[in-house]
């Protein structure tokens, strides 16, 4: 059985129509259109609640890497040589492993994330990537307002200087990458057994999509082309009109990345990969769009917006295609993808579980609860299916939210339910705390003690 992998960073599980219905997810921005997405997912065991152990891209990329935890201790850090990654394993299992992608944190400099592939592929130029030392052709006035510093200014200087030569829709990121991973499958079909693994930076920031699939924002909006946001809170340095314009240009970044997809999966039923592969797609982790006032990643950041990703596991022949509400982290992706190959035996010392019998629709039953948050950040999330408890740092209250009655988390429930928020503290204990001295539950009323200890 081949395995191939496709990460999608940045990609919000309520930008694909498979999980949301279609339904916009912002007022005045269209819902964002998934075709081939949908059509994919239509043929995988779909997981609702896939959450990464830790943040962001780095870690994330360790944990499915690894199958190990991150969050406890470890920050954004290369692989080290103690690590035994997934090529290695598999190339020692007789496997020919292929590494695709656009994603510059893992080309850089002794990241090691390339070591024990048989190939590895670099697509230059994402993001602040310097691979051009040249200003910009295109005005960057264009591409900011007033409040951007010289810091941000830089920033969008490079993505401007590194695309600035982009004309047709081939040229944009998504298209390279998925061009190098078709004809990386066509010239190794040959072998008995492949691992392939794909990994687009888009939709990760900054949103600048062709201009046909430039559709999601205002066409009367004549305001500046902000295709990369500042954090910190979006109304200090964006209007109402700039902020829903950016919403729509991460819309409109999406909808590209699923256009490229089309020409993958096509390309994987035409040569077979379909029938002999178990393919696993997922996004690292979502994009804060305003939604709670910020934009951009962060470790105060923590709701679903950010948290919940599209995660699809197909099987030969889509067999067991199905929806479920089994939680699952990266961690666990690993040992599942071993389990799945007879390759159990070498598991053994990894922190993730394999959720093979979820695969199987055995269950639907994987984890209780789940912890993540940032290693170098006090703030953590804990979660079931239906209650998120996010420990914030002394002097600030905690906040509890019903994902079933509020998934959009809105409404602060920590004093009427802190039995609940008690309980999910309860389930991790102090190994986890960063920040934080007493153990307790922050109210917005007041402090509620734990009875025993739990996160703090």
């Amino acid at each position: 059985m081949n395995v191939i992998g496709i990460m999608l960073d940045s990609f919000r599980q309520d930008h694909i129509s498979f999980y949301n219905g279609g339904q916009p997810v912002f007022e005045g921005v269209p819902a964002c259109r998934t075709p081939n997405l949908d059509a994919f997912a239509r043929e995988c065991i779909v997981f609702d609640n896939a959450y990464p152990e830790a943040l962001p891209t780095i870690p994330v990329r360790t944990q499915l890497f690894t199958g190990q935890a991150t969050l406890p201790f470890r920050p954004w850090q290369p692989l080290t040589k103690e690590d035994l990654s997934i090529a290695e394993i598999l190339r020692a299992e007789g496997y020919v492993c292929g590494l695709i992608s656009d994603c510059y944190h893992y080309r850089a400099p002794g990241m090691n994330f390339h070591r024990g592939f048989h190939a590895y592929r670099w697509i230059r130029g994402q993001e602040y990537d310097p691979w051009t030392s040249h200003p910009p052709r295109r005005n960057l006035d264009d591409y900011v307002n007033e409040h951007y510093d010289e810091v941000w200014r830089g920033r969008v200087a490079q993505f401007l200087a590194n695309t600035d030569d982009f004309t047709r829709e081939e040229d944009w990121f998504p298209a390279k990458v998925v061009d190098e991973a078709i004809d990386w499958l066509k010239h190794n079909r040959v072998h008995k057994r492949v691992f392939l693994w794909i990994d687009s930076f888009d939709p990760h920031e900054p949103w600048d999509p062709p201009a046909r699939f430039d559709t999601y924002t205002d066409p009367n909006y004549n305001g500046k082309r902000l295709i990369m946001p500042m954090g910190g809170p979006a109304e200090e340095w964006a209007t109402p009109e700039e902020i829903r314009y950016i919403q729509g240009l991460y819309a409109g970044e999406a909808a590209f990345v699923d256009h490229c997809l089309g020409r993958l999966f096509e390309a994987l039923k035409e040569l077979g990969y379909y029938d002999d592969s178990v393919i696993v797609l997922l996004a690292d982790h979502g994009h804060p769009l305003a939604d709670h006032g910020k934009f951009l990643k962060g470790g105060d950041r923590m709701y679903s917006e950010l948290l919940k990703v599209p995660f699809m596991i197909r099987l030969p022949g889509g067999e067991g295609a199905r929806r479920t509400q089994a939680i699952v982290q990266f961690h666990d992706v690993l040992p599942t993808i071993l389990d799945l190959l007879g390759l159990a035996h070498n598991t053994s010392a990894m922190h993730g579980r394999s959720f093979l019998p979820v695969l199987r629709g055995d269950t639907d039953e994987h984890r209780d609860v789940i912890i993540t948050g940032y290693h170098e950040a006090p703030d953590r999330c804990i979660r079931d299916k239906t209650w998120s408890y996010i420990r914030r740092p002394e002097g600030e209250p905690d906040e509890l939210y019903n994902l079933i009655e509020d998934p959009r988390e809105r409404r602060n429930l920590i004093d009427e339910y802190s039995e609940e928020a008690r309980r999910l503290a309860r389930a991790f204990g102090s190994y986890f705390r960063r920040g934080a001295a007493q153990v307790e539950v922050k109210g917005i009323q007041g402090k509620y003690e734990l009875a025993s200890g739990g996160i703090a």
